[in-house]
C-alpha cells in the first residue's frame, strides 16, 4: 500500500515537473519572439528611406543628390553614345559625336521630367536604352547601310564636307525613323493596357536571357576599343572595380555644416557614390601625361596611339558654349521597315526590364506596390520618351535606369523632387556645347575598359532576374540554357549565311536578318516559348509575387498631379480609361495589412505586460 502511494506521489510530482518545463518553454519562446519582433522593427526601422517619395528634402541637399543621379547615369548614356558612333560612322568626327552627347543627355533630361510629372511618378530616372542598341547595329550594319572605306580613315575625313555629312546623316534618319514608328507601339501597349496582359506571360525565365544576352553580344565592340592599348583599358576596368568593390565602403572625410553642429566634419562614401567617373578621370590624367611625355606614339599607324588625349584636341575649341537640340535637326526621317521590327524587339525588352525597376523603386521608396494605371501610364510614358528620343535624333529611345534605382537604396532618400531637379540639371547640361565636347575627347582604350565593366553588369543584371525562380529545377535550368545558347548560335550563324534568308524580296529579306540576327529577339522568343509550353508551378517558375507591404503607407503616390486625379475619380467613365486612377490608390493591400499588424501586436501587448 506504501509502494502505491509512493508510485503516486513520484507519479505526480513527475507531472507538475513536466509541466513547470512546459510553461518555461512556453514562457522563453515567448522571450524569443518578443525580441525577434523588437529586433525586426529595428531592421525594419534602418531599411525605411529618410525621405519617402512625397516628401521634399533641403535645397543643398536636392541639388547635391541631383548631381549625383546624374553622374550615375554617366556611364550608361556615355557607353550608348560610343556604341552609336562605330555604326554612324562617326569614329574620327569628334565634334558630331559632342552634338549626339549633349542630344541623349537633353532628351534623357525632358523623358526624367514627363515620367516623374505624369508617368509612373516614382522617384526613377530615364536614358538611354541598350536594349535598342543590338538592332540599331544590326540595321548599321546591313549591306547597304555599311560605311564606306574612306570613312574608316581619319586622314580621309573631312567632317565639314557635303559627303560626310549625307554619309552619317542618312543613317541617322533612318534609325529616327524606325525608333519612331516603334515607340507608337510602346505608347499604345502602356495607355491600352495591353502591358498588364503581355506580362502574365513573361517571367524571370524570359526576362533573364533576354537582358543578358545584351551585354553579351557587345563583347567584340568592347575587345575593339580595349584593343587599341589594351595596359590603358586594363587599367581603368581595375580602377572602376577597385572604387566600386574594394573601397565602397571607405568614408572621405569632408568638411560639413549645420545649424545644430555647426562646422563638423562628416564622411562622404565618394567611391561608391562615382566609381566609373573617378575610374574614367583618372585614366584620363594618365593618358595626358604619357601623351605630354611623349610615352605614347605620335604617330597614327603604330599602337597606343589612340590613347593619346590630343587626337581630339581641337574639339573643345570648335564646339559652341550653347546649343539647343530640337526635333528634326539632322532632316526628314525616313521608315526601314526591318528597322521597325527590330527596334519593337528591342522596346518589349525594354519594357520588360521596366516594368521590373518599377517594383524595385516602389519598395525601396517606402511607397506600395505600383497599380496597374500608374504601370501603364508609365510605359506609355516611355513610349513618349522614345518617340522624343528619335525625333531629336539620337540614335536611342529611353527607358528606366537600372542603375539609379539602386541609388535610392544607399542614400536613403527617394523623393521625386530629387529626380526632377536631376532631369532639368540634365535638360541644362544637354544645352552646353562645351561638356559633350569634353566627353568626346576621353581616349578609346580608356572607353574601352569601361565597356568591360559596364557590359559585363549588364550580363550579370540579367542572369540575377533568375533568383526569384528555383534554380534546382532541371526543367529551369533548361530554358535558361537553351534559350541563352540559342541566342548565341542561330544569330551567328545567319551572319555567316546570309542567303539562307533570301525569299527575293528585299524588304521581307531585311526584315527576317534584323529578327534572325537579334540576339536578345532569339533569347527572349526562345525564353518566352519554353516557359509557356513546358509544365511547371507557378512558384517554380518565380512567378509568385515576393513584393513586401510592410513599407510605410503613402498615399496619392501614384496620382495624376495638378488635383487632376480628385477631379477625374468623380467622372464614372474613368474607370474605362487603364492609365486614370478610378478609385482611391493609397493601396488597400497595404492598409488590410496594417489593420492585420494591429491586430497581432494587440494580441501580444498582454504576454508583453506579462513578460
Amino acid at each position: 500500500m506504501d509502494s502505491e502511494l509512493e508510485q503516486r506521489l513520484d507519479n505526480h510530482a513527475l507531472h507538475v515537473q513536466e509541466e513547470d518545463n512546459d510553461f518555461n518553454a512556453h514562457l522563453q519562446g515567448r522571450k524569443e519572439v518578443k525580441a525577434c519582433r523588437d529586433k525586426s522593427i529595428k531592421e525594419t526601422d534602418l531599411n525605411k528611406p529618410a525621405y519617402c517619395v512625397t516628401d521634399v528634402p533641403p535645397l543643398y541637399l536636392c541639388i547635391f543628390l541631383a548631381i549625383q543621379h546624374y553622374l550615375t547615369a554617366f556611364g550608361g548614356n556615355i557607353s550608348i553614345c560610343f556604341i552609336l558612333f562605330e555604326g554612324l560612322c562617326l569614329q574620327h568626327d569628334s565634334l558630331t559625336q559632342s552634338y549626339l552627347i549633349n542630344n541623349l543627355f537633353f532628351v534623357s533630361g525632358l523623358c526624367t521630367v514627363l515620367q516623374v510629372t505624369f508617368g509612373i511618378r516614382l522617384p526613377i530616372l530615364q536614358g538611354g536604352t541598350f536594349s535598342l542598341i543590338i538592332p540599331a547595329m544590326t540595321l548599321l550594319n546591313l549591306p547597304e547601310m555599311k560605311c564606306p572605306d574612306w570613312s574608316q580613315n581619319a586622314t580621309l575625313v573631312k567632317a565639314s564636307s557635303p559627303e560626310f555629312t549625307e554619309v552619317w546623316q542618312s543613317r541617322m534618319r533612318t534609325l529616327q525613323g524606325s525608333i519612331m514608328v516603334a515607340s507608337l507601339v510602346q505608347i499604345l501597349v502602356g495607355f491600352s493596357g495591353l502591358i498588364g496582359f503581355l506580362m502574365r506571360f513573361i517571367g524571370p525565365l524570359t526576362i533573364a536571357p533576354t537582358v543578358s544576352i545584351i551585354g553579351l553580344s557587345l563583347y567584340d565592340t568592347a575587345g575593339d576599343k580595349a584593343g587599341s592599348h589594351w595596359g590603358i583599358s586594363a587599367m581603368t576596368a581595375v580602377l572602376i572595380i577597385l572604387f566600386s568593390q574594394y573601397l565602397r565602403s571607405i568614408p572621405i572625410p569632408v568638411p560639413a555644416y549645420s545649424k545644430t553642429k555647426k562646422l563638423h566634419r562628416s564622411n562622404f562614401f565618394l567611391f561608391q557614390k562615382m566609381p566609373v567617373l573617378l575610374g574614367i578621370l583618372l585614366s584620363w590624367l594618365i593618358c595626358h601625361l604619357l601623351t605630354v611625355s611623349k610615352i605614347l606614339p605620335s604617330d597614327n599607324n603604330q599602337y597606343g596611339y589612340e590613347a593619346r588625349t590630343d587626337v581630339k584636341g581641337n574639339v573643345l575649341s570648335e564646339a559652341s558654349w550653347f546649343m539647343i537640340p530640337y526635333p528634326g535637326q539632322w532632316g526628314m526621317p525616313s521608315v526601314s521597315l526591318a528597322g521597325v521590327f527590330g527596334m519593337i524587339a528591342g522596346l518589349i525588352c525594354s519594357m520588360i526590364e521596366s516594368v521590373g525597376d518599377y517594383h524595385s523603386c516602389a519598395r525601396l521608396s517606402g511607397a506600395c506596390r505600383p497599380p496597374k494605371h500608374a504601370i501603364n501610364r508609365g510605359i506609355g510614358i516611355e513610349g513618349i520618351g522614345s518617340l522624343l528620343a528619335g525625333a531629336f535624333g539620337t540614335g536611342n529611345g529611353t527607358t528606366s535606369f537600372s542603375e539609379n534605382v539602386a541609388v535610392l537604396g544607399i542614400t536613403k532618400v527617394a523623393s521625386r523632387r530629387v529626380i526632377l531637379m536631376s532631369g532639368f540639371f540634365m535638360i541644362l547640361i544637354g544645352m552646353l556645347g562645351k561638356i559633350g565636347a569634353i566627353f568626346s575627347t576621353i581616349p578609346t582604350p580608356v572607353i574601352g575598359g569601361m565597356f568591360m565593366v559596364m557590359f559585363g553588369i549588364i550580363a550579370a543584371a540579367g542572369i540575377s532576374s533568375l533568383q526569384a525562380t528555383d534554380m534546382y529545377s532541371s526543367r529551369n535550368i533548361f530554358v535558361f540554357g537553351f534559350s541563352l545558347f540559342s541566342a548565341l548560335v542561330i544569330p551567328n550563324w545567319i551572319m555567316k549565311n546570309p542567303e539562307v534568308l533570301s525569299t527575293g524580296v528585299k524588304e521581307v529579306d531585311q526584315v527576317l536578318q534584323i529578327l534572325f540576327t537579334t540576339r536578345m529577339f532569339i533569347g527572349g522568343f526562345f525564353g518566352c516559348f519554353l516557359d509557356n509550353t513546358i509544365p511547371g508551378s507557378k512558384r517554380e517558375r518565380g512567378l509568385l509575387d515576393h513584393e513586401g507591404d510592410d513599407e510605410d503607407l503613402r498615399e496619392k503616390v501614384y496620382g495624376l498631379p495638378f488635383g487632376l486625379s480628385s477631379r477625374l475619380q468623380s467622372r464614372p467613365w474613368v474607370r474605362y480609361i487603364p492609365f486614370c486612377p478610378s478609385e482611391d490608390h493609397s493601396c488597400p493591400e497595404k492598409a488590410e495589412d496594417t489593420i492585420m499588424s494591429q491586430r497581432r501586436l494587440s494580441k501580444h501587448s498582454i504576454v508583453d505586460e506579462m513578460l
